[in-house]
């Protein structure tokens, strides 16, 4: 936000009392050039992170990944190790919420992405297609370029991968561009579904109404906490919502202009701890 779009920002004496955060360019820097995050949490991130959790802070991760692909990135950060009981994660850009360890789905929101989808294939023939299979990987119509899926590809045909109820379709095309997506989605309205762009021509298709926001509703529900007591930090056009949602929307450095407008604050890039930098503020 902007000016005098932007809201009362909280009192130097406010304390987050959850905190939602996205996985890739944010607590992950990204590979130059690979398409694809590091596995790596900084130190400075990691610190930062567990001074939040000793103050009494929830730490939920939120991303677009699928549950298995994060389940790792709380290993890392050493979340299980220290919650008292299993975290929350809202996954799949709201889709699917889940608790752990042990992985539970606790929550999962489903559509049917058939016309969609063969709306978005009119356009971009050669596009991949990919469905989660939960446990395991991916359903895809051809295999995506190496690291961009966790899991195993297994090939299947586009009309199999959306036969049934699906909580989320990712739709690439590594011809096209980011821009292309925009446009082309923006034109189209994509019926019965939502939709959000990525860093490249990667668009992730999901039920309509669910965010990571709406996501992390459901969490701040089950736990108590009203949005207002929710610092959000986050890079990607699917961090939008979450971002004007929480009581404090923070974007990373390098985000786009659209994510930075949508937050209430900008912090540093994922390159200079942007992250650790902003749980600083509150948790010194």
């Amino acid at each position: 936000m902007t000016g005098a779009e932007r809201p009362p920002q909280p009192p130097r004496d406010w304390q987050p009392r959850l905190v939602a955060l996205d996985i890739d360019g944010t607590l992950l820097a990204w590979i130059e050039g690979a398409g694809q995050t590091s596995e790596l949490i900084t130190p400075a991130t990691h610190a930062a992170v567990h001074r939040a959790i000793e103050a009494g802070a929830h730490i939920v991760l939120a991303s677009g990944r699928s549950p298995h692909g994060m389940d790792k990135v709380a290993d890392l950060l050493d979340l299980p190790a220290v919650a008292e009981d299993p975290i929350w994660v809202v996954a799949s850009n709201g889709a699917v919420i889940f608790r752990y360890p042990p992985l539970e789905v606790v929550h999962e929101e489903t559509f049917d992405a058939r016309r969609a989808v063969e709306e978005v294939l009119e356009h971009h023939p050669d596009a991949l297609v990919a469905v989660e299979e939960r446990g395991i990987g991916y359903r895809v119509n051809r295999h995506f370029p190496e690291g961009e899926l966790s899991g195993e590809m297994i090939i299947t045909d586009v009309d199999d991968i959306v036969a049934g109820p699906v909580s989320r379709v990712i739709i690439r095309d590594p011809e096209a561009s980011a821009d292309d997506f925009v446009e082309l989605a923006a034109r189209l309205g994509l019926h019965g579904t939502d939709y959000v762009v990525g860093w490249t021509a990667w668009l992730d298709l999901s039920p309509v109404g669910v965010s990571k926001a709406s996501g992390l509703q459901i969490v701040c529900d089950k736990l108590g906490i009203d949005a207002a007591d929710v610092l959000a930090i986050g890079d990607g056009r699917n961090d939008i919502e979450m971002l004007g949602w929480a009581g404090r929307g923070v974007a990373m450095g390098q985000s786009v202009e659209e994510v930075r407008a949508a937050a209430d604050d900008v912090t540093g890039t994922v390159d200079e701890d942007g992250l650790a930098q902003e749980l600083s503020r509150w948790f010194p």
